[in-house]
């Protein structure tokens, strides 16, 4: 069931239109057989399932909602956001040249870093937010631009349909990750991208209990994606049924999720900016963020959930607001419905990232309750 023209609160809430077809139940079953039946002349007895590598009725589900939610020609989901990002790069020939946005998830650039080492691909990183630097990248030809925006954990906006200009030129795909934005916020292929990926383990699924990615594309039958989806059936890289039905069930009440995260973290930016205890606070949102402007022209409804604060004084005072904080719980991740703090340079010690950097992911609670915990801890900790 096509339902492109419905807006994403009824493609989510009614799951692009999937019910139990076997038990007339609202809620879609899970399917998990990983083999299916012949008849008596040894012919399919349903022709689209041979095996479960690409064939399972619980995954199409949730893919088919994501591209809807996307606006996508087609839609394939992975274990991890990890497999989906390698399913790319492992597309690629021998001798490719690609445009690394710099100061990304850390993850991504770790292990592009070393498969670009391993295959022979010609790695260039840039500061992507920086309009000169990633135009004179692009002026040389190259195969692939993968930008982040907003990327984590500096929050740097991307102008995406410029970047889409400048890939383009150079003969190269665009693939954007917008993870913190998620579809609702940001539709990257309706900005230029060519591939939009995502962490479905975050905001997507928004329960802290999945770990999957997912790859939309714009065009179907395009070399780069044959290439994937061939990659991905292939490699066994695959989602399992029970992880794409509680995504599933995740996406039912993404935009109402995302409404309330993007008001909370609103409050506690505006709260947090200009606050005695504060350096600087990393956020799209707030009128003075250097990316603001164009966030605001490709982010709707709202600037995501995450954001990081940079407070003064030394570590041992970031790391004593964190010891302090009540509510937000001491922990790596984002999206989900509780609110997180991370001292990502305790994860990520040799990359720059400053040692009273604190990445918030803010979740659905109360939105007074977590600007309170922020206060207290900030006012408590020592000076």
């Amino acid at each position: 069931m096509k339902n492109d023209h419905l807006k994403p609160a009824t493609i989510a809430a009614q799951a692009a239109g999937a019910t139990d077809t076997e038990t007339a139940g609202v809620v879609p079953g899970i399917h998990l057989s990983t083999t299916y039946l012949r008849d008596a002349d040894y012919a399919l007895m349903r022709p689209d399932n041979i095996y479960g590598r690409d064939e399972n009725d619980s995954v199409r589900q949730a893919e088919e909602v994501l591209r809807q939610l996307e606006g996508a020609a087609a839609t394939l989901l992975f274990p991890t956001g990890m497999a989906a990002i390698a399913a790319v790069f492992r597309a690629l020939p021998g001798g490719a040249r690609v445009i690394l946005q710099n100061g990304i998830y850390w993850g991504t650039i770790k292990w592009v870093r070393d498969f670009c080492a391993r295959r022979g691909i010609f790695l260039e990183e840039v500061d992507a937010a920086d309009a000169s630097a990633l135009a004179a990248a692009c002026r040389s030809s190259a195969d692939l631009v993968w930008i982040e925006t907003p990327s984590n954990p500096w929050l740097k906006t991307v102008d995406i349909n410029a970047a889409a200009g400048l890939a383009h030129k150079a003969g190269a795909v665009l693939v954007v990750d917008a993870t913190a934005a998620t579809p609702i916020l940001t539709r990257a292929l309706d900005h230029g991208a060519d591939i939009v990926m995502h962490s479905v383990s975050k905001a997507i699924n928004g329960h802290a209990d999945v770990l999957g990615g997912v790859l939309s594309c714009r065009d179907g039958a395009s070399a780069l994606w044959k290439a994937i989806a061939t990659e991905r059936h292939d490699a066994g890289a695959i989602i399992g049924p029970f992880e794409a039905w509680l995504v599933m069930r995740g996406l039912r009440t993404l935009p109402l999720r995302v409404e309330r995260m993007c008001t909370n973290a609103m409050a506690i930016a505006r709260f947090l900016d200009g606050h005695a205890g504060v350096e600087s606070v990393l956020y799209p949102g707030l009128e003075g963020d250097p990316g603001h402007a164009i966030a605001s022209r490709q982010m709707s409804g709202g600037y995501g959930s995450l954001m990081s604060v940079v407070v003064k004084g030394d570590r041992a005072r970031a790391l004593d607001v964190v010891a302090r904080l009540r509510l937000f719980h001491r922990a790596t991740s984002l999206g989900g419905v509780e609110s997180l703090v991370e001292h990502r340079h305790t994860i990520e010690p040799d990359t720059g990232i400053p040692e009273t950097l604190l990445r918030l992911s803010v979740g659905i609670e109360d939105a007074g309750d977590l600007v309170a915990d922020l206060a207290q801890a900030l006012e408590g900790a020592a000076a």
